[in-house]
């Protein structure tokens, strides 16, 4: 009933009146925090918007949807091997700095569809668009996306969950109204995610929308992550203390004589 009653909320704002007509997109997320417990395995999000037309007296033109939504951001390093005497040694590497930790690419249809590859580069819509700065040498840019480092960091994080692009992933469930399902797998970081919904029709961007979304550890994990931030030492000697006296335990528990 709650998810129901958000898509309701959003047509009723779109259609009531002089304010829902001023505003082009109005979206709402089924819930705007999620939290991480000892047993949290995932979650799903679901983002209802709204197109309202700015003016409306004007023909309604088809538009098409593209939703991103961006984790916090990291720095990462992907590494080249080579075979040095029978074995595999690293020989270069490549610097990513500030890449968004998640990142979810969900659009109506295939967005070399939507619009020309200079609009979606501009609009960095999709994986390959996303400008992922890096640090080559004492130079800080993007590169192409055939780059083999920058293909090698998707492949990571895409083998990991934590990147991916769903062509389909936006559905249409009225000619004004459209949702989209956002998963946030089992490791997903924590910490303050960006959902941006822009539309597009006739291959150009018509507007353009945000909501923030939270990911965070609750009770004993938040806890436990927030003292290994806060005081990494007390948090280290902790930890070694603790194996210690599970080790001690054990060796009292299996000893033979």
């Amino acid at each position: 009933m709650k998810r129901l009653a958000a898509p309701l909320l959003l047509l009723i704002l779109a259609l009531a009146g002089g304010d829902a007509r001023g505003a082009e997109l109005v979206l709402s997320l089924s819930k705007a925090r999620v939290t991480i417990t000892s047993n949290f395995t995932g979650d799903t999000i679901v983002l209802f918007g709204v197109i309202a037309p700015g003016d409306a007296t004007a023909p309604a033109r088809p538009q098409d949807v593209v939703v991103t939504v961006r984790g916090p951001s990291e720095s990462f390093t992907t590494w080249r091997k080579e075979r040095y005497l029978g074995i595999w040694v690293n020989v270069d590497s490549r610097s990513f700095l500030a890449a968004p930790s998640y990142l979810a690419v969900l659009a109506s249809r295939d967005p070399a569809l939507i619009a020309s590859p200079e609009t979606l580069r501009h609009e960095q819509v999709g994986l390959d668009n996303t400008r992922l700065l890096q640090r080559i040498g004492s130079d800080y840019a993007d590169v192409v996306p055939q780059d083999p480092f920058r293909q090698a960091f998707l492949r990571v994080k895409q083998a990991q969950g934590l990147y991916f692009e769903r062509p389909a992933g936006v559905e249409f469930i009225a000619s004004n109204i459209f949702r989209a399902t956002i998963p946030i797998p089992g490791t997903a970081p924590i910490g303050p995610y960006e959902v941006v919904v822009k539309t597009f029709a006739d291959g150009a961007l018509v507007s353009r929308g945000a909501l923030s979304l939270e990911v965070a550890k609750i009770d004993f994990e938040q806890t436990v992550a927030t003292t290994a931030q806060d005081h990494p030492w007390l948090y280290g000697l902790a930890t070694a203390l603790m194996a210690l006296g599970v080790g001690f335990i054990a060796n009292l528990a299996f000893r033979r004589d």
